[in-house]
C-alpha cells in the first residue's frame, strides 16, 4: 500500500458500515491480483483446531459462471443479475474425521460453517476495503456446483459470491434498518 492509499484507507468500522450485497455491476474485469488479495484474506481466517476447512474455486469464464447461475442455483429466487459479475468465488468445506466430524456429534455445532462463515466475512470485507463489490449466494445446489468446479467429493460447496466492480461505487444511502442492539444483547449481572 502506498502514501496515497494509506490516506485513503477506511477503519475496519468503516468497511463494516458500508458494506453492502452488490446485485448491480460494471462491465469491467478484477485483476487476478485483486482476486487473490480477496483470497488472501480469506486464508488468514482463524478456524476449530486450525483446520482451515475453506476451498475456493474462482470461475473467471463466462460459460462456467452462466452454468452455476442457471444450473447451480436453487429456484425460486431469480438471480439473473449474478450474470454481469465478473467474477464467482465458490466457497468450499473439506471437513476432517474428528475435529469436524467427530466433534459435530458431540456438540452439535458445525464449526466448518462457522469457520466458512469467518473466511467469507473476511473476503467481501476485504473486497469492500478495495471498492469492489460481493453478495453472498448460499441457495445452491451442491452437488451440480461440485460437478461445475471439478472439485472432489469431499469438498462441499457451501456458498457462491459474486465479485466485481459495482455500478454505483457509492453505498447505498440508506442501508437496511438493523435491529437495535437492546433486542439482540443479554447483559449479565456479575455473579
Amino acid at each position: 500500500m502506498d502514501e496515497e492509499q494509506k490516506g485513503l484507507a477506511m477503519s475496519v468500522a468503516d468497511v463494516i458500515r458500508r458494506r453492502r450485497s452488490c446485485r448491480a455491476y460494471r462491465d469491467e474485469p478484477v485483476s487476478r491480483e485483486n482476486i487473490e488479495q480477496v483470497l488472501e484474506a480469506a486464508r488468514l481466517a482463524p478456524s476449530a483446531c486450525n483446520q482451515q476447512p475453506w476451498r475456493f474455486a474462482v470461475v473467471t469464464d463466462q460459460k462456467r459462471r452462466t452454468r452455476i447461475i442457471e444450473e447451480g442455483f436453487r429456484r425460486g429466487i431469480p438471480m439473473r443479475w449474478a450474470l454481469k459479475a465478473p467474477v464467482l468465488i465458490v466457497i468450499g468445506i473439506k471437513r476432517s474425521l474428528i475435529v469436524h466430524r467427530a466433534a459435530v456429534t458431540l456438540t452439535k455445532i458445525d464449526y466448518p460453517w462457522m469457520d466458512i462463515g469467518i473466511a467469507g466475512e473476511h473476503l467481501v470485507l476485504q473486497a469492500e476495503e478495495m471498492g469492489l463489490g460481493t453478495c453472498w449466494i448460499g441457495w445452491v445446489k451442491q452437488r451440480r456446483v461440485r460437478s461445475i468446479v471439478g472439485w472432489p467429493r469431499d469438498i462441499t460447496p457451501a456458498a457462491v459470491i459474486t465479485l466485481g466492480w459495482p455500478e454505483s461505487p457509492e453505498a447505498p444511502p440508506n442501508p437496511r434498518p438493523r435491529k437495535a442492539l437492546e433486542e439482540l444483547v443479554t447483559w449479565l449481572p456479575d455473579e
